[in-house]
């Protein structure tokens, strides 16, 4: 078995970013066209669109404020006019900002991070889930984080809008899977990217000591459980949150 995911149609927000960017090119390796969503990182964009493009899979990039109804709604009618509309979308995009404890926290870090990823997660559903419904078909995958189960200190603000989005997809999964639609969730631990091969800062011996694998992630790693999800091979799957972490976190039952 292959994950093939040609003819299929992908949209993947922050793709311009650390993980992004490996998101959207691994869909294209599987035989996906790519819309690639930036807000403000154009020209990180335009350097993934151009990879994607010499794999031989059309691509676009787009620009929007994912936690804004009118920008996502003209994200969508640029990406139907280019590559048409969406089977697969990856709500992977995340605001930044400086962890503090919660005493110390400004309350503008919560609201940011109730946009980005509640707000983000309503949007994209509105914006993109009908079509999928007249298609009988369609994937919605979430980038979360192990953090949402861990709690640690200086979280707060992060992990009050991850455990948010939780919540609305597991909604989602169950109101939409009658379409044919699968609603599932990536929650990467701490993840190896490019930024971390520059400074050479891979390893990470405190934290690995915390892992039953004994390493940290890569985002390839994350890219994998991505596109697994995107596929037919995981058709009869929805409403999980998937911890791609080594084990860092472990859901109960």
């Amino acid at each position: 078995m292959t994950i093939d995911l040609t003819g299929k149609i992908a949209l993947v927000t922050g793709a311009a970013g650390e993980l992004g960017r490996t998101i959207a090119l691994t869909l294209a390796r599987c035989g996906a066209d790519v819309a690639v969503h930036y807000h403000r990182n154009k020209d990180g964009a335009e350097r993934v669109r151009e990879k994607i493009a010499a794999l031989g899979r059309r691509a676009l990039t787009v620009s929007a404020d994912v936690g804004d109804a009118d920008s996502v709604a003209a994200m969508r009618e640029a990406i139907v006019s280019g590559l048409g509309a969406p089977d697969i979308i990856v709500n992977n995009a995340v605001a930044q900002y400086q962890w503090t404890r919660v005493l110390e926290q400004p309350v503008a870090d919560y609201e940011s991070q109730f946009r980005s990823c509640v707000l983000q997660n309503v949007l994209m559903a509105k914006t993109f889930v009908p079509a999928m419904m007249d298609r009988k078909y369609g994937r919605v995958i979430a980038i979360n984080t192990e953090c949402a189960m861990q709690n640690f200190s200086t979280q707060s603000a992060y992990v009050s809008g991850k455990r948010g989005m939780d919540g609305v997809l597991r909604v989602l999964a169950k109101e939409v899977g009658e379409h044919g639609i699968t609603v599932n969730q990536v929650a990467p631990g701490w993840t190896i990217s490019d930024r971390d091969r520059a400074a050479r800062s891979e390893r990470q011996p405190e934290y690995e000591k915390l892992v039953p694998l004994r390493r940290r992630g890569s985002d390839q790693d994350i890219a994998n459980a991505v596109a697994f999800l995107a596929s037919d091979l995981a058709g009869f799957i929805t409403g999980v949150y998937l911890p791609v972490s080594g084990g860092s976190v472990m859901p109960g039952i």
